[in-house]
């Protein structure tokens, strides 16, 4: 992945991908503003098995995602920051684009 792109490139696209199909869609699901370490790799095997890709690049994005601070991390739960609590109070769709508008903004 990397010959084809800079490292940059690669994280932001593998944010991207974990944000749109495990994490926001997780979030949706249990109706909570945080979920478990468990119920994230459950969703990740599930999403990777259905893509036919490495789990790697789920590890990676949601580690980035916990860099850029769009995810808070205690233990061995997961939270997302406070800012987009009203898009999943109100099931909205949170695209990756709306995430960095809402986590940047002070």
């Amino acid at each position: 992945m990397l010959s084809e792109k800079g490292k940059y490139a690669s994280a932001t696209e593998n944010r991207r991908f974990v944000w749109a199909e495990i994490v926001w869609p997780l979030i949706l699901e249990t109706n909570d503003v945080s979920f478990s370490l468990k119920q994230f790799q459950e969703k990740r095997e599930k999403i990777c098995k259905e893509r036919n890709i490495s789990i790697t690049i789920p590890s990676r994005g949601l580690a980035s995602l916990l860099q850029k601070g769009i995810l808070l991390k205690e233990g061995n739960i997961y939270s997302i920051h406070y800012k987009l609590i009203p898009y999943m109070r109100l099931k909205a769709d949170c695209d990756y684009a709306a995430v960095i508008h809402e986590v940047r903004l002070k």
